[in-house]
């Protein structure tokens, strides 16, 4: 058993700049057993002594899970302002919250959750009556960790599907009921997985799902997606093939929708998480053939609607940024596609409501929302309430009205009712809130990356803050597959700032605020640039005085984990602590795992080519821990049933982390059981993990209170 002693003298917190002795922290490390276990890539062996961890279902494992998370805890446990932070999330989470209503058959639902309840319940009401429950997920299972993953109705609003997700597990369920009435009528269909539920009329609907894994369902290699009909009244086991599970057609992943009138049934196929084919089915013709729109995966394009067989499409196929282009679904191949909103210098997300386009567009990563009819012509630019985030835009073709969000990093989610013919909206629903925006502030700045690239970022604190280094501060990234990081409201971050602390995220290459080009640009070769972007915001804010070394932390979680990973391991002398949650850390073998394959379009793999294989090696975090180097006092978060990303890369880290580490900051994993990659967890779980996290973060900068003893005796009080 090694033994670990947390420094005695450290600062307290910056308000009284000065010395305090406090009690050491002692943590004993389990011991981690080693294996023989050795990989040769292109002649160069790579061992891989904590190969044994990988076992999800060994005893040897779930032992270790069990004393490292009591090695875990009794440290959190050691923290004295820890349940201080617990009540003070709990309180201000305990508001109303509401989704945008929908409108389905005869009743218009929404989503609710009281404050604290672990899983939003669905409602619904008839035009001018009283709101009653439609479905509950709190009642799916005592502590709350079965959740709603999904919710699709018939058009007509007479029958629906949901899926339900066990544990945090990627699989799922789906329950079909008798919407009026609110009865099962069938049998539970399992084993459904990265799909979503698209139904044909009222006699069945489209949904994908892969072969159930020999071996571990939670780890071992899925990668044969495939799409089938359910027909209602049948066993599933008799369910139509529709597409996949033949050499010719094997996709990673595979996705069906039928159109709104029910004419067609597009199919896109993936073998990646970017690019995709694309076919359409017309469904008023008996054993109609498949379609081909797009027979390649060289670009990302999808059908948003169609009238007739004129069909409409989004694409980045010679368009980086996206457009809208108009096909004809008799000759739809994209030779013959015409623009209707063309390619601008900002990147488009395309929906449609009430017979009318909306463009929304990332500026800077800030939301513009644009109107088009169906001609393609400007009608107009939608005024939204502020500089943030909106979303929603879209609903069905004979809507006059649907309702769009809007949050940034310092405003509570909104929603708001839109007439489409006007432009005119109306506030629908804000939150009340123990939160003043009014009292903090966002900025958005451009600093200069490693090779002189911009990269902006926005950093948001409470007003007044003193720019003297000694503010805590979480930098955030994520950078990859394509996705935009763009302003929200989160409970977690208010109680964060409201104790003087610092928020920033950049908008590191690898995401997709600037489109195609900006996300190949941290992909594969280039992925280095992510991780020199997330260095280069860090070395911004501590040159600008907002922190330093000692009062920084840096946060992502699953390809953002990586970033954590890749980041310290390069730089530990770059921030005080490291919070890595369930990330992609073990780059020679994350493709064996799951759907892990499918990311070989921003990571390439070990096998690829001696390159590539190198590359990987160089910047892997489990590879890259040495001996003797002092890191920061980190804390790992996985869960036991993340299917996505497996829980062995935290467990291999932690593993090494814990056998290198020099100094005397603690390195530790919290395994939240019953948990996933992240969505669906319950809010009681949600409060006690951030609670750990930033107590874990505070305490390691030196913090023995917390920070902000007004807002503690107020909520207190």
């Amino acid at each position: 058993m090694r033994k670990i002693t947390i420094l005695a003298s450290v600062l307290i917190f910056a308000a009284c700049n000065m010395e305090k002795k406090r009690d050491p922290i002692v943590v004993n490390y389990p011991e981690t057993k080693k294996v023989d276990t050795v990989d040769t890539y292109f002649g160069t062996e790579v061992p891989d002594p904590y190969r044994w961890l990988e076992d999800d279902r060994s005893a040897e494992t779930e032992a270790w899970v069990k004393t490292q998370n009591n090695v875990t805890f009794g440290y959190l446990d050691s923290i004295p302002f820890r349940d201080d932070l617990k009540q003070r999330l709990e309180k201000i989470w305990n508001y109303e919250k509401l989704s945008s209503p929908f409108k389905e058959g005869n009743y218009t639902y929404f989503y609710k959750n009281d404050g604290l309840q672990n899983q939003y319940v669905v409602y619904r009401k008839k035009e001018d009556g009283e709101a009653e429950v439609f479905l509950d997920p709190n009642t799916f299972s005592e502590d709350g960790t079965t959740s709603l993953m999904g919710l699709s109705f018939t058009k007509d609003g007479s029958m629906a599907a949901y899926l339900i997700s066990e544990g945090g597990s990627d699989w799922r369920k789906a329950v079909v009921i008798d919407a009026e009435s609110r009865e099962i009528v069938e049998d539970t269909l399992v084993d459904i997985k990265f799909s979503g539920i698209s139904w044909k009329g009222n006699d069945g609907f489209f949904y994908s799902s892969y072969d159930k894994p020999k071996g571990s369902e939670l780890s071992a290699k899925t990668d044969q997606h495939k799409l089938y009909y359910h027909k209602l009244g049948t066993p599933q086991s008799e369910d139509e093939l529709i597409f996949g599970g033949t050499p010719e057609q094997k996709h990673r992943y595979v996705g069906g929708y039928v159109s709104e009138d029910e004419k067609y049934l597009f199919i896109s196929a993936s073998v990646s998480t970017s690019g995709n084919k694309l076919f359409l089915k017309d469904l008023t013709e008996p054993n109609s053939e498949l379609v081909t729109i797009v027979g390649d995966t060289d670009s990302d394009t999808y059908v948003i609607d169609n009238e007739g067989s004129t069909l409409y499409l989004v694409t980045n196929r010679n368009a980086p940024n996206k457009k809208v282009v108009v096909a004809d679904a008799a000759n739809p191949s994209p030779e013959n596609w015409k623009d209707l909103i063309p390619e601008t210098e900002h990147v488009l997300t395309a929906g449609t409501g009430g017979g009318y386009f909306f463009a929304e567009y990332m500026v800077d990563a800030i939301s513009k929302v644009l109107q088009y009819d169906y001609e393609g012509n400007l009608v107009r630019e939608v005024e939204l309430p502020g500089v943030g985030s909106a979303g929603g835009f879209g609903g069905k073709k004979d809507d006059k009205e649907f309702y769009f969000s809007f949050t940034n990093y310092k405003t509570p989610g909104s929603s708001y009712k839109y007439n489409v013919e006007t432009g005119e909206y109306e506030l629908y629903w804000q939150p009340d809130i123990d939160f003043n925006p009014d009292d903090y502030e966002s900025t958005q700045v451009f600093y200069t990356s490693k090779d002189g690239t911009k990269v902006p970022m926005i950093i948001t604190h409470k007003k007044g803050i003193e720019l003297n280094g000694k503010n805590p501060t979480i930098l955030y990234g994520y950078g990859g597959f394509n996705i935009s990081l763009t302003p929200s409201f989160s409970i977690v971050n208010a109680v964060w700032m409201e104790q003087g602390g610092v928020y920033a995220v950049p908008n590191l290459r690898g995401g997709g605020e600037y489109g195609k080009k900006w996300h190949l640009a941290g992909t594969k070769m280039q992925k280095q640039n992510v991780f020199d972007d997330f260095i280069a915001a860090a070395e911004y804010l501590i040159e600008k005085g907002y922190t330093s070394k000692e009062y920084l932390a840096i946060r992502g979680g699953s390809n953002g984990g990586l970033l954590v990973g890749a980041t310290m391991t390069q730089r530990p002398d770059l921030m005080q602590v490291a919070l890595p949650a369930v990330g992609v850390l073990d780059m020679l073998r994350y493709h064996t795992f799951t759907a892990g394959a499918g990311w070989a379009y921003d990571y390439g793999t070990a096998e690829e080519s001696k390159e590539m294989f190198e590359y990987l090696k160089g910047y892997s975090p489990v590879h890259n821990v040495k001996e003797g180097v002092e890191y920061p006092a980190t804390l790992i978060t996985t869960g036991d049933h993340d299917d996505r990303v497996v829980p062995a890369h935290s467990f291999k880290f932690a593993a090494e982390l814990q056998e290198k580490q020099a100094g005397d900051n603690p390195v530790l994993i919290r395994i939240e059981t019953k948990a996933g990659h992240g969505a669906g967890t319950p809010v009681s779980k949600t409060i006690e993990q951030y609670a750990d996290i930033f107590a874990f973060t505070l305490y390691n900068m030196g913090y023995d209170e917390i920070p902000n003893q007004a807002v503690l005796k107020e909520f207190k009080d």
